[in-house]
């Protein structure tokens, strides 16, 4: 008995958003309705959390100024950044466009609270850090969302958290996550922008998973 309660539409509606998902790095400066705002963020906060303890927080960003604080942090540490690639990588790294926090319509940091409902939490008896990973839960429902409503969204992970906790006063118990580019922009790549510029190689299902234990694919099919 088949207990889905989606049409096949509605399922490949829900594959091709996650296959089409992208990192966009090149945003219009067109702002974001209201309401398609709400629903991504809505979407967001409806991501699965460890103890239902909801540790997360949306700071919207729409100021110039605080936003050219954050890129003077960005190119801080993207020039360390750029040191650690050596020869042609590290060239290649130069070239790559890796934010977008000026140019897009909205920034947003999401973090999270860890004392949230206090310092002990179901499910995070043994695994403390569960509350970052349901964050990072949120992050993805918000991508996909706003791919979805057909915004662009980019990850800027090349930022040292403290400069966050700093310039957006984040209390002591609530540590940035994720700092994200939200805007429109003139097109979604067809691929991953590093898979097209072969930063990495794209790994096979084969090599990537494996049956009752670490190694075995005997029963791959």
């Amino acid at each position: 008995m088949n207990f889905s309660y989606f049409n096949e539409d509605e399922k490949k509606a829900v594959y091709r958003v996650i296959r089409d998902r992208r990192d966009v790095r090149k945003f219009k400066s067109d702002p974001i309705a209201s309401d398609i705002l709400q629903r991504i963020l809505k979407a967001a906060m409806q991501a699965p959390s460890v103890g239902y303890m909801q540790p997360w927080n949306f700071i919207l960003i729409e100021k110039k100024t605080i936003r050219k604080k954050v890129h003077a942090a960005f190119k801080k540490a993207n020039q360390e950044a750029q040191k650690m690639f050596k020869g042609a990588k590290g060239e290649q790294y130069g070239s790559l466009k890796l934010e977008g926090i000026l140019d897009s319509a909205l920034n947003i940091c999401v973090t999270c609270d860890r004392e949230r409902f206090g310092k002990i939490g179901l499910g995070r008896t043994h695994q403390p850090e569960m509350d970052l990973y349901s964050t990072v839960c949120a992050v993805q429902n918000l991508w996909l969302a706003a791919r979805c409503e057909g915004v662009g969204v980019g990850w800027v992970s090349i930022l040292k958290p403290g400069e966050l906790v700093k310039l957006l006063k984040l209390p002591k118990k609530v540590v940035p996550v994720a700092y994200l580019c939200v805007g429109y922009t003139k097109q979604f790549a067809p691929e991953p922008e590093l898979k097209t510029a072969k930063w990495n190689p794209e790994l096979p299902k084969e090599d990537l998973v494996f049956w009752e234990e670490w190694g075995n694919k005997d029963q791959l099919r």
